[in-house]
Parts: C-alpha cells; sequence; structure tokens
C-alpha cells in the first residue's frame, strides 16, 4: 500500500499538478508583497518618481508600465523559485531512479546495405 501511494505521488502528473498549484497559489502572496515594497518603487525611481512615475496617458487612457514590469518580474521570479525548489531536485529523482535502457545492437554492413536496397526499390515502384 505504501509503495503504491509513493509510486502515485512520484508520477509525473501528480508533481506537475503540485508544482502548478504552487504556482497559482502559494508564492503569489510573498512574491507580489515582495514586488509591491521593493520592486514597484524601484522601477518608479527609474521611470521618473513621483505619482504618475511608470504611467502614461493617452486620450484619458493610462497606460501603467510600471505594472506590467512589475509583473513580468514577479512572474520571472515565481518561475525560478519553483523550479529549484521543486522541479530541479525531481529531475535528479528521477534519473537517479530511472532504469537504465540498454542500446540497441548495432546494425551490421549487410543490414544497411539490404535496407538501402529495399527503399532504392519502393522508390523505383513509386515512379
Amino acid at each position: 500500500m505504501i509503495k503504491g501511494f509513493r509510486d502515485f505521488i512520484l508520477r509525473g502528473n501528480v508533481v506537475d499538478l503540485a508544482v502548478a498549484f504552487v504556482a497559482g497559489a502559494a508564492f503569489t502572496t510573498l512574491i507580489g508583497a515582495f514586488s509591491a515594497a521593493l520592486i514597484q518603487p524601484i522601477i518608479a525611481i527609474f521611470l521618473g518618481g513621483g505619482i504618475n512615475a511608470g504611467t502614461l496617458e493617452i486620450n484619458g487612457q493610462v497606460i501603467d508600465f510600471t505594472a506590467l514590469i512589475n509583473a513580468i518580474i514577479m512572474f520571472l521570479i515565481t518561475m525560478l523559485v519553483l523550479y529549484l525548489i521543486f522541479v530541479a531536485p525531481m529531475n535528479a529523482y528521477r534519473k537517479r531512479t530511472a532504469e537504465p535502457v540498454p542500446d540497441p545492437a548495432p546494425q551490421t554492413d549487410v543490414e544497411i546495405l539490404a535496407e538501402i536496397r529495399d527503399l532504392l526499390r519502393a522508390q523505383r515502384a513509386g515512379e
């Protein structure tokens, strides 16, 4: 029973689902707070500072470059953390526990020549 549960958990689908869940829920608050407290003010400083820093107004519509850059940085940080904490260790574990695949026996010269002959025959028949 324990072995079956372990095999179920270590199957790729369950681990991938867990990583996707964590990507969507667990790190959102942490990265959002980090971004709002540190990244947005830094972006605003580089884009002119003040209340309207990082925004552009065209015909009464406000385009907020700061929010866009902030969202991109949040996404990259979240994916990096997920990769380092979940994906890389799981890939290393799978590599360690994977059964080696034997190399197929190499073809002899005669087998290769026979294959070429058959392909040429098939090609001529199709003409």
